[in-house]
């Protein structure tokens, strides 16, 4: 497949499609690779910021004239486990799965 390179031509056309050289296509390919070789690293580290907010937003329970519930005490432990009971991408997707209305489909996600 080739790729194009869109540019405008001073004095001339615009959004003309001119085809990317040898090198250019190889850089591309290359930036291409990297980024999907990337993907479980870019989905753990989305994983572990929609934890932190969860774990941010119970951390009140934590002060010393608050009891703590049991249920929210396993469910923080649950969220703190994530990284360690889910470590491949197949998991990834699973825990970052979204309705039609972009919210999180996972279990993990749900408050107490």
């Amino acid at each position: 497949m080739v790729d194009y390179n869109t540019i405008t031509v001073v004095g001339g056309e615009s959004n003309k499609k001119v085809a990317l050289t040898s090198q250019e296509q190889s850089f591309k390919d290359a930036e291409e690779k990297a980024w999907t070789d990337n993907s479980a690293s870019r989905k753990l580290s989305q994983i572990k910021s929609l934890r932190l907010e969860r774990l941010i937003e119970t951390d009140w329970y934590s002060n010393s004239d608050v009891t703590m519930p049991d249920n929210v005490k396993t469910w923080r432990q649950t969220l703190r486990d994530l990284p360690a009971n889910h470590s491949d991408e197949a998991a990834y997707d699973a825990l970052l799965a979204r309705d039609s209305d972009g919210k999180l489909t996972h279990s993990v996600w749900s408050k107490p």
